[in-house]
């Protein structure tokens, strides 16, 4: 059965430069009303993580979440899924520094501006500060990454950054890491700490 896993690949591959009438034609059947437009997975990662422990399920809520695969990507994916292709109301986080890639490419695609939310740095920013520095060390402890850890504070890069800044970057440092602490960082939160563009996300939904 076609599901909203399938539609957000089928528009990866149109916004890779496919005919997209596997997107058009599944979105008919699904119906989506709502797409989350995202950096990356790691993003996309918390916000299913955060939608879960609320006990949403964003897919049979009609919502389409969508990684990017890069903030400069923006006009692309709002040129298909907003106003001049699939008609669907666009929403996600951004970082501060890459607000005026978003603002453009939304607006080139007659979408509004207002329904995006915006991080300081980035997410994983967000979530290292919501959390704080102990908590996120843990957590790397409770998934067997304090050799890994350790071995970066050791890297002369980091002698005498802060340690928050050290964290953000430590999540960055293998592939796939960003993703899993994505979900992990997202599920340690009490529910009154979650990062105000995380909630304020999930509560327009």
């Amino acid at each position: 059965m076609a599901d909203m896993r399938e539609l957000q690949d089928d528009i990866g591959r149109w916004a890779a430069g496919g005919s997209g009438a596997a997107a058009r034609e599944l979105a008919a059947a699904l119906g989506p009303r709502t797409a989350v437009l995202l950096e990356g997975p790691s993003d996309s990662a918390a916000v299913g993580a955060l939608a879960a422990r609320h006990g949403r399920d964003l897919a049979a809520e009609g919502v389409c979440v969508v990684p990017m695969g890069g903030a400069t990507n923006i006009a692309r994916y709002a040129a298909l899924l907003g106003p001049p292709g699939l008609g669907l109301r666009l929403t996600g986080l951004c970082d501060e520094n890459e607000r005026g890639f978003y603002d453009r490419g939304l607006e080139r695609a007659g979408a509004p501006a207002g329904g995006f939310f915006v991080c300081v740095a980035d997410l994983e920013d967000e979530l290292v500060r919501a959390l704080g520095p102990e908590a996120v060390e843990e957590t790397i402890r409770a998934e067997g990454d304090l050799r890994a850890w350790r071995t970066f504070l050791n890297q002369p890069a980091q002698h005498g950054r802060p340690r928050q800044r050290q964290l953000r970057r430590f999540l960055g440092t293998k592939k796939g890491r960003k993703i899993r602490y994505g979900r992990l960082l997202t599920e340690a939160l009490d529910t009154g700490r979650v990062p105000g563009p995380l909630d304020a996300l999930l509560t327009s939904l």
